[in-house]
């Protein structure tokens, strides 16, 4: 049941703790925990939302992990979560009183998504809001090493004036393993700059792959050893889980970019550093890593010619609105006892008693 609300104490993320009050004493107000930053820190219409719906927010900066997030469970409704821990452990603390899961993204391997569904829980996801902007992010990824950009700026930014000789991207070959939205996004624009293209994917759109002249590979192996660049965009399963590593690699070209802006598991970090530092991959771009954020001695960080980003892919003003308005919107609708926009289980929406 969502009340009118006034006053409030004004949180660091730019959201209220919202104090409620009601017309009748037995009325309640339900209680959200928000852990995302980006929803928290980039101002839009999806902050309204929540408001309006009347919530008691409880704001946390995530990724947290299961034993932070045992901490916040227990008496909050619904949960806006981004990479945090929802373990078994978890679902069951929260429990009774949790209502919904929303998940701010797309990706859900963070979550017990089978324990949660077991224990009768909505789980929303927003899918379709962030794929131009992972692609464009990729894409950045991909010059700044093929031009070391980064390299060169910091030599300016110290008043050097050293001037590298950096490699063109167009006639290259790229491979993109995992063509969904993102994946396609990435061949539109490798399209664009005159690349070629390889394909992996266990579903495979015929008319895209036409229109934009990507070879299909017969297997992953095909799409990882024929490439100057290999672009990653699958989910994160137990068959993509260090899928780049030592023996994948050294079947790779000499000198290959690898980006990764899916999940930071579908490497082996030491592996990859110790092919980087080797020289026999001559690039790595990422937007994320397998432990986030990193320990200062993590060895992706001090390798050779590398660029890493804090998981910002999706970050950027116009995604974020998308995304958090999608993720408000599919919590509001699910306590309402309404059909959210977008739902990553098969458990029935009940009405509010």
């Amino acid at each position: 049941m969502f009340l009118p609300t006034k006053g409030g104490t004004k949180l660091t993320s730019g959201l209220t703790r919202v104090k409620p009050f009601s017309l009748k004493f037995d009325l309640i107000v339900m209680k959200v925990l928000l852990t995302t930053t980006s929803f928290q820190d980039t101002p839009g219409p999806h902050h309204d939302k929540l408001k309006e719906a009347g919530f008691e927010l409880v704001c946390e900066r995530g990724p947290l992990t299961e034993a932070k997030m045992l901490d916040l469970v227990g008496d909050v409704d619904g949960i806006i979560c981004g990479d945090d821990e929802i373990t078994r452990a978890v679902v069951d603390k929260a429990l009774p009183r949790l209502k919904v899961i929303s998940k701010y993204g797309i990706g859900l391997d963070k979550i017990d998504v089978e324990y949660v569904s077991h224990k009768k829980i909505p789980l929303t996801f927003c899918p379709g809001v962030n794929h131009t902007t992972v692609a464009e992010h990729t894409f950045a990824l991909l010059l700044a090493l093929s031009r070391q950009l980064i390299i060169e700026a910091n030599h300016c930014a110290s008043g050097e004036w050293v001037r590298l000789t950096g490699n063109e991207i167009m006639g290259k070959t790229i491979s993109i393993i995992g063509m969904g939205r993102i994946g396609k996004e990435v061949a539109i624009r490798a399209h664009a700059f005159g690349m070629k293209m390889i394909g992996f994917d266990l579903y495979w759109d015929d008319e895209f792959a036409d229109r934009y002249k990507v070879r299909r590979a017969a297997n992953i192996d095909e799409a990882l050893n024929q490439a100057e660049v290999v672009s990653l965009h699958v989910n994160l399963t137990d068959e993509t889980r260090d899928l780049i590593n030592q023996e994948s690699i050294s079947r790779m070209k000499d000198g290959v970019i690898i980006l990764n802006c899916a999940r930071g598991e579908i490497v082996n970090s030491n592996d990859l550093a110790f092919a980087l530092n080797q020289g026999k991959v001559g690039g790595y771009g990422a937007d994320v890593l397998d432990v986030e954020p990193p320990p200062s001695d993590h060895p992706l960080l001090s390798a050779k010619n590398t660029v890493i980003t804090p998981h910002i892919g999706s970050r950027t003003y116009e995604s974020v609105k998308r995304q958090a308005g999608m993720a408000a919107g599919n919590l509001i609708l699910a306590l309402k006892g309404e059909k959210p926009l977008a739902q990553a289980n098969q458990v029935p929406i009940t009405k509010p008693s």
